[in-house]
This record gives structure tokens, sequence and C-alpha cells, in this order.
């Protein structure tokens, strides 16, 4: 746990996504589960050229959760051949546009191939400061705080800052500053194990769509209902939260 990470450069909200309705958008249309996901894909593009002129400075999308290794084989075996293929395609796409990839989660578990791909693109697109963007895979919140505080030594005091570093290493990524805005798309109101740690004081933000057909105009409808809330982190309305005490020890 020697590793040292370079902070990340993007200013800005951090808004993270949970990418649902792939599977319903293409069963509702008469088309294999398969064709929502590589529609799904292709929202992903557009969500990625949108966010830096919106003011987001990181973007973490949740592809592919631990759970869902519980899918038919065939299913997730076609999910990860996507993810290849869309690494290979986007990459340098990346790099011209100043966006800096980071994949979080297990790497255990993925094809040695689809590993070695993944720390290609992270390489290549290291110098990207325009946007961070972070694609979950094999991503369980639960199981990367377990895993962070197993690497704990039994007499550590650690900070909520220090305990977030740690969970970035455990995540094979940079740092990330906490969640600004959760966007779920699908219907669905629940976190799912996504992201629970730097969730704990971001707005939620639930929308029927299905994401295949998530575009601009949704992702600027969520950012001005976000922008209409007042964020008070336990304080009074209209004053201005002191966070120095929370970045304390715990």
């Amino acid at each position: 746990m020697q590793r040292t990470w370079q902070e990340p450069e993007a200013a800005g909200l951090h808004v993270g996504v949970i990418m649902d309705g792939n599977g319903r958008w293409a069963t509702a249309r008469g088309l294999p589960r398969a064709a929502g996901h590589r529609e799904g894909a292709d929202a992903v593009r557009r969500l990625v050229e949108s966010a830096p002129a919106t003011g987001i400075g990181t973007l973490t999308l949740f592809a592919f959760s631990s759970d869902n290794w519980r899918r038919p084989g065939r299913e997730v075996q076609w999910l990860l051949r996507l993810f290849r293929e869309h690494l290979r395609t986007e990459t340098a796409r990346c790099v011209v546009t100043g966006v800096r990839l980071n994949v979080i989660g297990r790497r255990d578990r993925m094809p040695r191939s689809l590993a070695a791909a993944v720390g290609a693109a992270e390489s290549a697109t290291a110098a990207g400061r325009r946007l961070h963007l972070r694609i979950a895979i094999d991503y369980s919140a639960r199981d990367a705080i377990l895993r962070a505080a197993q690497c704990l030594p039994p007499d550590a005091v650690p900070s909520r800052d220090s305990f977030a570093r740690l969970l970035s290493i455990v995540d094979h990524a940079p740092p990330a500053p906490p969640v600004d805005l959760l966007i779920r798309t699908g219907g669905e109101q629940r976190l799912s194990d996504f992201l629970l740690w730097e969730c704990a004081y971001a707005e939620l933000h639930f929308t029927p769509r299905m994401w295949p057909d998530f575009d601009h105009a949704d992702l600027a409808r969520a950012l001005a209902d976000f922008h209409g809330r007042e964020r008070r982190f336990g304080a009074l309305p209209g004053t201005a939260p002191d966070l120095q005490p929370i970045a304390g020890r715990i």
C-alpha cells in the first residue's frame, strides 16, 4: 500500500451516474439485451463529451457491479468484450480531448487481456486535465471499504481524509473529491452499493429515463435540479458550513 498517486487537477463538480435501463430499453423495442448495452456505450460517449462544459470535473460511471457476475455468463462475457472494444476506440479520443481515464474496482477477476487494456488506457490518458473520468468495473462500495479497513494497522487512528485516500488505493485510482451529485437512470431509486463513502452528502437525482436515451438535456435538468438545492452539510439553513470538523479523526 505504498503507492503514491498524482492528485487530479480537474476542477468542478463530481458527478456519479448509475447507468441503469439498458436491458429494459432493448426489451421494450424487441431487441436483444446486447443492443441496449451497445446503445448505452454511445450514451457514455455523449455524456463524456458534454460534461466539461457543464462544470463537471470528475465523472464516475457505474458500468459493472461485483454482483453483476450473477448474470448469465453469455451476457457477462459480452459486457466485458464491449468494454474492451470501447477502450480501444475511445482512448485516443480521450487523449485528444484531455480526458483522464481510470477504472475503479477489482481487477483480479478481469480477463488478463482486459486488465492489460485498462492499464494501457490509463497510462495513455494520464496527462488529461479537462475531465477525470472514472469507470467502475467489478465494483462494490462495501467491499472497497472492507478491503481498506483490512489494510489498516491495528493501532491506526485514521482521519476521514486519510481513509478516503486508502479507499482510492484499493480501488486502483487517484483520489477523487466527494460526490456532489448522484444520478440514477431507469426509474429505480437506490444506491446499489455504489460510492457509499463518497456519496455521504451527495444530492440524489432519479430519473425514469433509460440510460441509452439519456442526453445533454437530461444532464442539464439534473444539474439544474442540483443547483436549485441548498447544501448544508449538517449546518443550519442559510449558513456556510465549516467542514473542518468532519475532516478530523474518526
